[in-house]
C-alpha cells in the first residue's frame, strides 16, 4: 500500500483496478491531509506511513500548497473499463489539482445559435426563394 502510495504522490496519476484504487483512496487521504500542516511531526508520521523521503518532500513541497484550501477529496477516480486478460474494472486514481485537461478553462468554444427547426425551414425557405427570384 505505501509503494502505491508514494507512485500516487510522485506520478500524480495510477492505473489500477477499481478495488485497489479505493483501498488506495483511503490509505492516501489522510496522509494529504496531515501534510497541510508542516512541522517535524507531521512529516514525521507522514514519513512513518509511506517510507520514501523523496515522496514526503513532495508531498509537503508541492501538493500540500495545492491542496491546503480543499476540506477533503484530494483524490479522483475515473473509471476507465475493463482489463482485456481478465476483465477487472480498471481506473485510474489521481490527485484532483493535477489533472491538466480538466483544469484548463476553453475559451475557444464558438456560441452556437439554437433555433427551432421550423425556423430554420422558414429561413431556408427564403433563401431559395430569394436565389429564385435573383436569377
Amino acid at each position: 500500500m505505501r509503494s502505491w502510495a508514494s507512485s500516487l504522490i510522485l506520478h500524480k496519476k495510477i492505473k489500477t483496478t477499481v478495488a485497489k484504487a479505493k483501498a488506495l483512496r483511503i490509505f492516501v487521504e489522510p496522509i494529504i491531509n496531515r501534510s497541510k500542516d508542516d512541522s517535524t511531526h507531521s512529516r514525521r508520521m507522514v514519513f512513518r506511513r509511506l517510507q520514501d523521503k523523496y515522496a514526503v518532500s513532495e508531498l509537503f513541497r508541492e501538493i500540500s500548497v495545492k491542496v491546503e484550501n480543499r476540506p477533503g477529496g484530494y483524490t479522483r477516480i475515473l473509471k476507465t473499463g475493463n482489463r482485456l486478460g481478465d476483465n477487472a474494472s480498471m481506473c485510474v486514481i489521481e490527485l484532483v489539482d493535477y489533472n491538466e485537461n480538466m483544469l484548463v478553462v476553453r475559451e475557444d468554444k464558438k456560441e452556437v445559435e439554437t433555433t427551432r427547426k421550423s425556423k430554420r425551414r422558414k429561413r431556408s425557405k427564403k433563401k431559395k426563394s430569394e436565389i429564385t427570384e435573383k436569377k
